[in-house]
């Protein structure tokens, strides 16, 4: 008869690994949740977008967190940084804000 020999499996390194991942993901998270990570606008895009493209908007100043003033374009792609100084983004700027302004009086007045 032969004897079946039982190979132990060490689990330690496989309950390390997770453990260390967990971890990591509940750093991460603590992380982004707390507000500690800042994205910060480094240079303009020089490219002009659709304005059908923007789906929000918002304002970087040099004043917080990071190094420069920006108009922040968001977009289904994702965020795209441009300057405030440009004509082109204020009007953009603005008929953004006319066409929340309209939202607003319509929510309002129903």
């Amino acid at each position: 008869m032969g004897q079946r020999k039982n190979k132990m499996v060490s689990t330690s390194p496989q309950i390390s690994l997770l453990l260390l991942s967990a971890l990591c993901l509940f750093s991460l998270n603590t992380f982004y949740a707390s507000g500690a990570y800042i994205p910060c606008c480094r240079k303009y895009s020089t490219m002009k977008i659709p304005f059908n493209w923007i789906k929000g908007v918002s304002i970087q100043t040099d004043k917080e967190y990071c190094n420069m003033n920006a108009i922040i374009f968001h977009t289904k792609k994702g965020m795209v940084c441009f300057n405030p100084a440009s004509n082109w983004v204020m009007d953009y700027v603005n008929r953004f804000r006319n066409k929340a302004q309209l939202v607003h009086m319509r929510t309002t007045h129903k």
